[in-house]
């Protein structure tokens, strides 16, 4: 009788659901399945006592009784609102459950997302190779791209957070960046490989004064390697000019085999193994374009990234050095 009037002066104490915690819901969930507080006690390991404030403080919060407490060694019994209770108990705990196991997955880098931004000729030539050995170390984790082909745009998507790190063409520089360094990738001239260009200079280097009055293949101006291609022309007297462009490697590649005019581009965005065409190394040089990594400056990393960019500066500095040899 005096435990009643306890737990009904109890239930007079205003609380709300905010001052419910954990402790609350799993002994409602152990009271429930074992029937007693006593059986509830042994299987959270706590004293009877604690497990019965457990449940006043509960039902304080929830302004209802949880249980029917009938007396004597009778099992008590879930009140309507304690059935009701009892659905959303289950469901915080499952969801606590899978939270705890996705935070595990993103602290080993296993599982999770990681969303990668590029630009073509990354896309096509380094990205491959990449992605596959982080799949290899990471076979779970859920890898998607977004490319696009002016690295503002990049590098809007990463500050606004739609994508963990990010590929850029440099030199470049940003104050809200953290940047790492890949590698140089040198500008080069494709010719065809049965051309008169090609004929009149057989050995590996070109003079870029021979390109004099001669339409290239290349980029629409916008774009930043068609920038730097052009203010390097113009910078050694050149006045380029076009038979045809296009934004995308393959197809300016596919006119330089064509017999439609030789094509300067990154060496990364080149496919050395097609027998139509033939790479030359300007002289004198254009300056390269630098590839970089870029993350948001101050940002927490996660260690899918952290291996993401481990993988991509080995590969890149690998492959490209492959390309020159």
């Amino acid at each position: 009788m005096i435990i009643d009037r306890v737990d009904r002066l109890c239930l007079c104490i205003p609380m709300s659901l905010p001052d419910l915690d954990l402790r609350h819901l799993r002994a409602l969930i152990a009271v429930a399945e074992e029937g007693t507080f006593i059986g509830a006690a042994d299987a959270l390991r706590l004293s009877q006592a604690a497990v019965s404030q457990q449940i006043a403080g509960l039902e304080r919060a929830v302004g209802q009784r949880v249980f029917d407490r009938p007396g004597g060694p009778r099992p008590v019994t879930l009140t309507p609102a304690g059935r009701l209770l009892l659905q959303y108990a289950h469901r915080i705990m499952d969801l606590l459950a899978t939270a705890a196991t996705d935070l595990n997955d993103l602290a080993s880098g296993t599982r999770g997302r990681l969303s990668i931004g590029t630009y073509q000729s990354v896309s096509v030539q380094l990205l491959p190779d990449v992605v596959r050995q982080v799949r290899q170390a990471a076979p779970d984790l859920l890898i998607s791209l977004i490319e696009h082909d002016r690295n503002e745009e990049l590098v809007d998507e990463l500050l606004a957070g739609s994508i963990d790190v990010t590929f850029l063409a440099g030199p470049y520089d940003h104050d809200g960046l953290d940047l790492s360094l890949l590698g140089t990738d040198p500008f080069v001239l494709l010719l065809p490989a049965e051309g008169e260009l090609a004929r009149a200079h057989p050995g590996r280097r070109f003079p870029t004064e021979a390109l004099a009055e001669i339409p290239l293949v290349g980029e629409h101006e916008p774009q930043y390697g068609a920038g730097t291609i052009n203010a390097g022309l113009r910078g050694l007297g050149l006045r380029p000019r076009y038979a045809f462009r296009s934004y995308d490697n393959g197809a300016q590649q596919g006119m330089v085999r064509a017999g439609v005019g030789p094509a300067i581009m990154p060496l990364l965005a080149t496919d050395p193994s097609d027998p139509g065409i033939v790479i030359k190394t300007l002289q004198p040089p254009l300056e390269p374009r630098t590839i970089m990594l870029a993350t948001r400056k101050g940002a927490t990393r996660t260690p899918a990234t952290d291996t993401f960019m481990q993988i991509a500066k080995r590969e890149c500095r690998a492959r490209l050095a492959r390309a020159r040899a």
